[in-house]
């Protein structure tokens, strides 16, 4: 077992921001799967399990090229770098009777146990990779947190998110905080925020999830209502501290979701 997941590690990729990432093509050779078509049909399975969750796509299965020979010509593929829950999914997704299917499953589910990390190694991180941290963190935070809402009884989980949103934006929804920073139509917010305004956004993701549990909501009301006030008492104690608003917090000069494409277009063209 040791020697399998050693195979994952190795072929885990490191970006210039620490994040880690796997490439599909490599994964499939891993999972046992000869031909890409059957491998690409496992993928989609994964991603609508990932949209299912209420997961943007493209967050965790960034789909990119490469360039590859074939004899003296070459011809470009299409390949995805994926998170490390993108990965768990594929596994979970792939033929349960491939003996690496269940230790990759292991693998993932330990391997996140260990992103923790130090606050030595935190504040010596660049903004940037504060950032991709923090957003990592979020993310997680509110797969877990529609995950304990569903359960709550909440259906419409715009609404859900957005009592958050108002509670700790004074009133502003989600569209409003994307207007406020001059985003585009449907522009993830969180992918535009900085380090600080995200630790403030996860913070009111795991209170709420905490007392959502807690309390034993029972209806989608209770919990808009009970996110609502959380987000509404982090505000309040963040005034009565004389911080700075989530609002005031300024709105970095380039998405997440920008830098991993900037990123991507170096690896491309190396």
């Amino acid at each position: 077992m040791e020697n399998e997941m050693k195979t994952f590690e190795e072929i885990k990729h490191i970006d210039e921001y620490g994040h880690e990432y796997w490439f599909a093509r490599e994964l499939q050779v891993v999972l046992g799967y000869i031909k890409w078509d059957k491998f690409l049909h496992v993928i989609d399975k994964a991603k609508e399990a990932c949209k299912n969750s209420n997961n943007a796509i493209d967050d965790y299965f960034l789909q990119v090229g490469k360039i590859v020979k074939t004899g003296i010509s070459a011809k470009e593929i299409i390949d995805f770098r994926l998170s490390r829950y993108a990965c768990y999914l594929i596994v979970q997704n792939s033929n349960p009777n491939k003996e690496i299917v269940a230790l990759g499953q292991t693998y993932f589910a330990i391997q996140t146990r260990k992103q923790e990390l130090t606050e030595q190694e935190y504040n010596s991180l660049t903004e940037n990779e504060k950032r991709f941290y923090q957003r990592d963190l979020t993310k997680k935070g509110n797969y877990s947190l529609n995950q304990t809402a569903r359960n709550a009884g909440v259906k419409n989980f715009d609404k859900f998110h957005n009592s958050g949103y108002k509670g700790l934006y004074n009133g502003e929804t989600a569209n409003d905080i994307a207007k406020r920073k001059g985003l585009r139509y449907r522009e993830d917010i969180l992918d535009n925020m900085g380090s600080d305004e995200l630790i403030v956004n996860l913070f009111r993701i795991s209170q709420t999830e905490q007392k959502l549990r807690n309390d034993n909501v029972q209806t989608e009301n209770k919990a808009n209502e009970t996110h609502y006030e959380m987000g509404r008492d982090i505000r309040e104690f963040i005034q009565k501290k004389g911080g700075r608003m989530p609002e005031e917090m300024p709105t970095p000069d380039k998405s997440l979701k920008l830098l991993e494409k900037e990123k991507s277009n170096k690896l491309i063209s190396k």
